[in-house]
């Protein structure tokens, strides 16, 4: 399995569970694999023919900074429902952080992995 990735995309957005965090956007942080076939792709030139990590970072940029979820784990869900059904990826790997969300730490967050590898 090939893999289309998508590395610290930063999205401003309402997330957490204390009543400042309700109040104030916050950056969240995403690494994104997805599993595919760039054969068709490589084979064709043609955009049509792979997972287009622009459309995917669009799609969850839209998602994203219209959310207002309570915890990440929430929000790591979601984001592999959209990747995975949206945009037919049979396999993601997905680091959702919060940078800054602990002082003396650079990020914190979760990692899932969802379909078959």
């Amino acid at each position: 399995m090939d893999i289309v990735y998508i590395r610290e995309l930063e999205i401003e957005t309402i997330i957490g569970i204390y009543d400042w965090e309700r109040e104030q956007k916050q950056v969240v942080s995403l690494d994104l694999e997805m599993g595919t076939d760039i054969g068709a792709a490589a084979g064709s030139e043609d955009i049509e023919n792979t997972l287009n990590y622009k459309a995917v970072a669009k799609r969850l940029i839209e998602f994203i900074e219209g959310s207002e979820f309570f915890l990440v784990e929430t929000m790591a869900e979601r984001i592999a429902e959209i990747v995975l059904e949206e945009f037919s990826a049979p396999w993601l790997k997905l680091r959702v952080g919060k940078p800054g969300a602990v002082t003396g730490s650079k990020d914190v967050g979760i990692i899932i992995e969802r379909g078959n590898r």
